[in-house]
């Protein structure tokens, strides 16, 4: 497995990550027994990057990942680094109310996770979304606390601004940026990825496969299920997602002409942005985990890359990335 570097003060981790998320929330129903396998074989072929939230399943994922990691061999379990994001509210009909960055509530959700993950530490602990009514030193300073007492080994942040990483990164060291990026969600390309580059920070970037949307294997005709989050998604809605499926054909025709798959071109590309980026894949059965590691045996040339811009230029996807209501909580 290739590894990669989470900034200049991350650690080292496999060159892809698996996002748990869809084993526990938002795209219908998963099975468990499939779920912890596929943690497992993605331990077993050298991944190294777990990624979670706590409010995933409002503690599922973090119980999911914990009897993973505690049936994994020791050595597998050794290797694995997890990375969790905190802060969202829920409510016991799976609504969602605002974020909370207050250091106390910062320290509060780590002892939980920590008892839920079965873990003495979390390797990266980032707050999901920026908390309007906390300065980022705040919740940041208190993630450094975390750090110095040994219960984080690493700061992160996710879906946060240009403005808002360096307030963080003067606060604290910070070795990530969690963020969205693929080949139809290009937006951090004007001024974040400057900016983490500039400041020595790494991304770990998800919906590499805008959750399923340019993986291939979505069909117009599908029907989601009530509990699945892109039955709300507008780049899943009416002509938004046959737009999006034009896309995916165009891309279809290169992923054949290299012998390889709609899904592996696309974190192929990914890939391709620099070694400051890590891919998470959110792949929820062993056959699609083994589908996205085939990306690492992929080389673009200069010629694929072009080829790729001109089938999917940047701007080109219909739709935003999440409904109305959460963008508001976007500062990408």
């Amino acid at each position: 497995m290739h590894t990669r570097t989470l900034g200049s003060t991350g650690p080292q981790v496999s060159a892809l990550g698996l996002g748990c998320m869809g084993m526990s929330a938002l795209y219908g129903d998963a099975d468990r027994a499939e779920s912890i396998a596929t943690v497992h074989a993605a331990l077993e072929a050298g991944v190294t990057l777990l990624d979670t939230g706590d409010f995933y399943g409002m503690g599922h994922n973090e119980l999911l990942i914990g009897e993973a990691l505690r049936t994994a061999p020791a050595a597998r379990r050794e290797q694995a680094l997890v990375s969790v994001k905190f802060g969202a509210l829920r409510d016991p009909d799976g609504g969602w109310s605002g974020y909370d960055g207050r250091p106390a509530a910062v320290k509060n959700f780590a002892a939980y996770s920590l008892q839920r993950l079965g873990v003495d530490h979390i390797d990266v602990y980032r707050i999901a979304r920026l908390d309007p009514a906390v300065p980022i030193e705040e919740t940041v300073g208190a993630i450094a606390e975390l750090v110095e007492k040994g219960y984080v080994r690493h700061v992160g942040l996710s879906e946060v601004g240009a403005d808002t990483i360096r307030r963080a990164a003067a606060t604290a060291p910070v070795s990530d940026l969690q963020i969205e990026y693929s080949l139809i969600s290009r937006g951090i390309e004007d001024e974040i990825l400057p900016t983490t580059r500039e400041l020595g920070i790494g991304v770990t970037a998800y919906g590499v496969l805008s959750r399923g949307l340019i993986s291939g294997h979505f069909t117009g005709d599908r029907q989601l299920a009530a509990n699945d989050f892109r039955a709300m998604s507008p780049r899943f809605q009416g002509e938004n997602l046959q737009h999006n499926l034009n896309l995916v054909e165009a891309l279809r025709k290169i992923a054949e002409q290299k012998g390889t798959s709609v899904a592996q071109i696309a974190i192929a590309w990914v890939l391709s942005r620099g070694d400051d980026i890590v891919p998470l894949v959110g792949a929820r059965t062993r056959e699609r985990l083994t589908e996205s590691l085939g990306a690492l045996d992929i080389t673009l040339d200069a010629a694929d890359l072009a080829a790729i811009e001109e089938a999917v230029p940047a701007g080109a996807a219909a739709g935003e990335r999440y409904p109305a209501a959460q963008m508001a909580h976007l500062e990408a």
